[in-house]
């Protein structure tokens, strides 16, 4: 058991140094991003993880930033990947940030949240 952690806290290490760290003109997007069935995490590094609730079910998405293509971003390691869909990216709307990810209006967490 000592062995698989291990190894699995390699994986870890190797994942989070393949991230891309965001380039400039999309530092907006980092943050805690939520709405009641949905939280995304992007880090300044280009570390991502997302969870989704819908019906009872949870999907889960954890590791590096790969590319922006437009507003979308592409998580994932090599060939397996996920492109979040953003539909309006972040901006300011009275004194909040929010932005739509894969159809769900998330609002970003203040920093000491």
């Amino acid at each position: 058991m000592h062995k698989l952690r291990w190894i699995f806290a390699v994986c870890c290490l190797l994942l989070a140094g393949c991230a891309k760290p965001l380039p400039p003109e999309k530092t907006t997007y980092a943050g805690k991003w939520r709405s009641s069935s949905m939280t995304l995490l992007i880090t300044q590094d280009g570390n991502v993880m997302y969870k989704r609730m819908n019906g009872g079910m949870s999907k889960s998405v954890n590791g590096p930033l790969q590319a922006f293509d437009g507003d979308n971003f592409v998580v994932g390691v090599g060939p397996v990947k996920t492109t979040f869909v953003v539909s309006t990216p972040p901006h300011e709307d009275q004194g909040r940030w929010a932005m739509v990810v894969d159809g769900v209006e998330l609002t970003k967490a203040p920093p000491d949240d």
